[in-house]
């Protein structure tokens, strides 16, 4: 998703609040727009005048984040390179509405760069000793690690996520998806079959060769590390597309990558808009392999390119995810929780439980005590620590929110809490893209806002009669992503959970991940399971060895 087509004559000087000592960079960058690149109105357009073009951009930096140049670059055979067309998007940060620094508005050119280059790495790194890629990994999860505040600060800027969140979860969780596989493929094992005293089977399980990994924008660190660690990590090479509108932890991950000795052309990032660069990734022949994370309608796309090729497909698409509340349930620990997954990261989490349902006898205790405590949920600057409730990633993600909103009113419901932009947050951010924490009552079951992904701080909150209409409710959706059910009545939670219709179903908690279990969704919430052994066999192709006795 691309913000708005504003107009922008110069990206003047940006200065970025910082909490500890800055340095200034001065560097010139050329400008074009995140989703209007091509833009003739602009006097920064690709046929202004070269002085109109270039400009002194001033950029403040932690002092801990090193001055690499604003421009966010491709990473190809293990060196930042210019874009073969020279082209630039605005980075925008969403708590200010203002570019901060430019990314690479690449195309199908760059992605033919580094398929050779990682086509070229392949032959070395597939045949690199386990033990010695391990090392390697574990070495990128300590360097993440280290860097943990500066890749929060960034992901945070970078995405209007609260720095509290990117702190406590985003890096964090990207830390250990690199060393829980690191340490995954030391511990494999394979199949042995014995065919009546005929033969001898084994099955060997090898790298497919390139990966092409393409992640969203909600969770971009924490969901591109998810896919390039076990692709890598099993012997494969990697293309990997960031969202256009959160690129920079992407670019800071290379830094890493090259400081742990990760060999050129493993890993290669191309950046730039999905139709440029993730159209290029899905398409290209020598790409096998394509694991995709972003919406059903985007991944119905992938899909239809990939089929011709008979490559190997995950999708992890969009949710419309089930909070059943019994009323039998531990109110205050199912109201906490609620409040949590229905507006954690902004609603901007694809496991987020954007349908509640409240079997009626606990129905208006539930509202009242859940309005209650969601009324107190601070929305501020990101960067403030007191902040609960951040910016949406994009003016265009703002507007959609906005029109459900809308929609849900002339659908008959009632806004309860919330439904509108917050009051001036502060100096900075006042031209961000904010919005209060919505909860909205009265709608029937099967309007377009309870069957239409939002992807917001905006929920419903629906009451129930008994267990077979609420499995009926929650199953009344296109998607099939996750779920959570509160009760203290262990054999209804077993009950529920092998009716409803969701790869994942949490009881009695919410976002409680173990890497070790299969992710994914059903219906239009895509196809394949991420995690675990589920992941190493992804990426890896099995072959039957059969041995005549």
């Amino acid at each position: 998703m691309a913000p708005s087509r504003q107009q922008q004559s110069s990206l003047g000087s940006v200065q970025l609040p910082a909490r500890v000592p800055t340095r200034r960079v001065l560097m010139p960058v050329r400008s074009g727009r995140r989703g209007d690149a091509d833009s003739s109105r602009g006097e920064l357009g690709p046929n202004a005048p070269s002085h109109s073009r270039t400009f002194q951009h001033v950029f403040t930096f932690p002092h801990s984040v090193r001055t690499e140049p604003l421009q966010i670059r491709n990473f190809i055979d293990g060196q930042f390179v210019e874009p073969v067309g020279g082209r630039y998007l605005d980075n925008i940060e969403p708590a200010t509405g203002k570019p901060y620094s430019q990314v690479a508005d690449s195309d199908g050119r760059d992605v033919d760069l580094a398929v050779a280059t990682a086509e070229k790495a392949f032959a070395g790194w597939s045949r690199t000793p386990a033990q010695e890629r391990s090392q390697i990994l574990l070495r990128i999860a300590d360097l993440i690690e280290r860097d943990l505040e500066k890749l929060a600060r960034a992901e945070s800027i970078d995405t209007g996520k609260p720095l509290s969140l990117a702190r406590t979860l985003d890096i964090p969780r990207a830390v250990a998806n690199f060393r829980f596989f690191a340490t995954a493929i030391l511990h494999t094992e394979s199949e042995a079959h014995v065919t009546d005293g005929v033969a001898f089977n084994y099955t060997l399980r090898q790298p497919r060769g390139i990966a092409g990994l393409i992640s969203p924008w909600n969770l971009p660190l924490y969901l591109l590390s998810w896919k390039i660690a076990p692709a890598i990590a099993i012997g494969n090479t990697a293309i990997a597309k960031p969202s256009e509108l959160t690129p920079m932890t992407a670019y800071l991950l290379c830094e890493i990558c090259r400081e742990a000795g990760l060999p050129n052309g493993v890993l290669n990032v191309v950046q730039g808009t999905g139709p440029n660069v993730g159209a290029a990734i899905t398409a290209h022949p020598k790409i096998g392999t394509i694991s995709f994370t972003g919406g059903t309608v985007t991944g119905r796309k992938v899909a239809e390119a990939c089929a011709p090729l008979f490559k190997k497909v995950s999708l992890e698409l969009g949710g419309k995810n089930p909070n059943i509340i019994f009323a039998d349930a531990d109110l205050d620990a199912a109201i906490t929780g609620s409040v949590k997954s229905s507006f954690a990261n902004q609603g901007q989490i694809c496991l987020c439980g954007s349908r509640v349902f409240v079997e009626r006898s606990a129905y208006h205790d539930f509202v009242e005590r859940f309005i209650d405590q969601a009324a107190k949920l601070k929305v501020g600057d990101p960067l403030e620590p007191t902040t609960d409730q951040g910016a949406m990633v994009s003016k265009t993600q703002l507007d959609k929110i906005k029109f459900y909103v809308d929609l849900a009113q002339k659908e008959g419901g009632k806004i309860a809490l919330g439904g509108s932009t917050p009051e001036l947050i502060n100096e900075r951010c006042q031209s961000g893209y904010f919005f209060q924490p919505t909860v909205i009552t009265g709608l029937p079951v099967s309007c377009r806002t309870n069957r239409e992904e939002i992807f917001g701080p905006v929920i419903t909150i629906t009451p129930f009669d008994n267990e077979e209409e609420v499995i009926g409710y929650a199953n009344d959706t296109d998607y099939g992503l996750a779920s959570s059910v509160w009760t203290q009545n262990l054999n209804r939670a077993h009950r529920v959970a092998e009716k409803i219709h969701t790869g994942t179903v949490w009881v009695n908690c919410w976002l409680v991940r173990d890497l070790r279990v299969p992710f994914g969704g059903m219906k239009a919430s895509g196809i394949g399971r991420e995690g675990g052994e589920e992941a190493l066999r992804f990426f890896t192709e099995p072959k039957n060895v059969c041995i005549a006795k």
